[in-house]
């Protein structure tokens, strides 16, 4: 298992990063990208540090941690340039924060995410069809996830996906220990939203395509064998 979503203590998650990544690879998973909420005034401060980890820890715990970021309310017309200097900061994954319906996202976040080259869109909500379409001709992955709250429009995203072909990837957004959930609910989840199983494998493997590309981009990798 890969997750391309989790959280730490740098911002609202209860773990720091190296018990993140060690109960993450003692659940079973061989990488996960550490994603923590970011604005302009937080984004260095955070990304340059979970590089650190990244570096230093991810051979010896037997997992790849992927350093990355979630931009997260960050006003729309932002959100690009934002992106952008994530990327200077060396974020190796950009996930924007999407306008789930339990939370007061910003109108046109979806939008601006997919626009300014995002390489995931959290739990977008109530998606639309020409953000759907738009994601899969920039190559935005699109997130099936498998958090409370945030999961209630997963149906509509995996429809929206299939429809205008859209790659999905399925993140846990990991805030907890409990939250790193295992393969059987990872795929129960994928069920409930609408996937077929072969969709809910072909989501998994993009999960792998991705940090494939990233690994050929010349990242020192662990093993995914």
């Amino acid at each position: 298992m890969i997750d391309l979503h989790t959280h730490s203590t740098f911002s609202d998650g209860a773990l720091i990063p190296a018990e993140l990544a060690r109960r993450a690879r003692v659940a079973g998973y061989k990488a996960l990208a550490v994603t923590d909420h970011v604005d302009l005034s937080t984004l260095e401060h955070v990304i340059s540090n979970v590089r650190r980890l990244a570096a230093n820890y991810s051979a010896h715990m037997d997992i790849d941690i992927i350093p990355g970021c979630e931009i997260t309310h960050v006003p729309p017309p932002l959100i690009p340039e934002t992106i952008r200097l994530a990327r200077e900061a060396g974020a190796e994954i950009v996930v924007v924060h999407g306008e789930t319906v339990v939370e007061p996202v910003a109108r046109g976040t979806n939008l601006a995410a997919i626009e300014g080259g995002a390489d995931v869109l959290a739990h977008p909500g109530l998606l639309t069809p020409q953000d759907a379409a738009l994601a899969a001709e920039r190559g935005v992955l699109l997130e099936i996830t498998t958090r409370k709250g945030h999961s209630l429009t997963n149906g509509r995203v995996a429809a929206l996906a299939r429809e205008h072909g859209a790659t999905l990837v399925i993140n846990n957004d990991a805030h907890a220990p409990g939250d790193l959930i295992g393969p059987e609910l990872r795929k129960a989840v994928a069920l409930g939203a609408g996937l077929s199983d072969e969709e809910y494998l072909r989501a998994e493997a993009n999960s792998r395509d991705f940090l494939s590309r990233l690994n050929a981009a010349g990242r020192a990798a662990v093993t995914l064998d």
